[in-house]
């Protein structure tokens, strides 16, 4: 390709200095007079400069850097419209003003509209971060039904000394019984250090006369049997625990005492759970 480049590049030379000198002998004044070969040389040598940048300027159509003047001759250019705009920057091009009308950048007539679109795109912004947070806040809240199992009121009216009544709260079982003066007085008298899971009974009731526990077995979650065992309280019928009249274990596999909800008395009858 370098090769047939080279050749191109040598044959346009040639013949462009061919024309140059038949179009500048004719037509330039200094060779009007020239008849003989000793002025005709001595023309040539004058018109070379002329002859060399005429050639020079058709050569150049084939540089990288600038554009050749061949639009003027009649030559058709392979680049673009574009790349030669770019190329040949030129004050002749005239934007239509009447149609189109440009503002200078910065234009203060176009200020409040711009505000304007700023400010309600941020105000929507603002608006959807709030949207989305709220919903992730309320997403990790509670629902109704689960709010409504998070606390039992019960009334305590109803039962009698030394009964066992079994509530249920957050799908477990919770054992409500009014002890009597001798069972209070019995869970008292029981020896603590004594205890595999050592708690005063003063310590697992808020009020002497009721104990509150969650009728879940310690050893494997049965549900021990009440008012029965070997010591009054509750019986395991699963692996033989044996809890108190105060729910602490007293025989048996099971290695903690009867767990206590949270619990407080909101008047004298009234007990909430939870």
């Amino acid at each position: 390709m370098l090769r047939v480049a080279g050749r191109r590049l040598s044959s346009l030379s040639w013949r462009s200095s061919q024309a140059t000198s038949s179009f500048v002998h004719r037509s330039h004044p200094l060779c009007s007079d020239v008849h003989d070969a000793d002025d005709f040389a001595s023309s040539r040598s004058v018109l070379a400069p002329y002859r060399f940048s005429f050639a020079r300027d058709l050569i150049r159509g084939f540089s990288s850097e600038a554009l050749a003047p061949g639009h003027d001759l009649g030559m058709i250019s392979d680049l673009p419209a574009t790349v030669t705009a770019v190329k040949n920057p030129t004050s002749k091009i005239v934007y239509d003003e009447h149609n189109h009308e440009r503002f200078p950048p910065g234009d203060p007539s176009k200020r409040a509209f711009a505000y304007f679109v700023l400010t309600g795109g941020r105000f929507v912004y603002a608006s959807l971060i709030r949207l989305l947070i709220l919903k992730f806040v309320l997403s990790m809240s509670a629902s109704k039904d689960v709010l409504a199992l998070a606390s039992l009121e019960v009334d305590l009216s109803s039962i009698e000394p030394g009964t066992t009544i079994t509530v249920k709260w957050r799908g477990k079982p919770v054992f409500i019984r009014r002890r009597t003066e001798e069972d209070i007085k019995l869970a008292n008298s029981v020896e603590v250090a004594s205890l595999r899971d050592p708690q005063e009974d003063s310590s697992r009731v808020k009020n002497p006369e009721w104990l509150v526990v969650i009728g879940v077995c310690t050893h494997l979650g049965c549900i021990p049997l009440p008012n029965a065992g070997d010591f009054g309280g509750w019986f395991c019928p699963c692996h033989g625990s044996h809890y108190d009249i105060s729910g602490r274990i007293r025989k048996g596999p099971a290695p903690y005492n009867l767990e206590v909800p949270t619990y407080s008395f909101l008047d004298e009858n009234k007990l909430l759970i939870g």
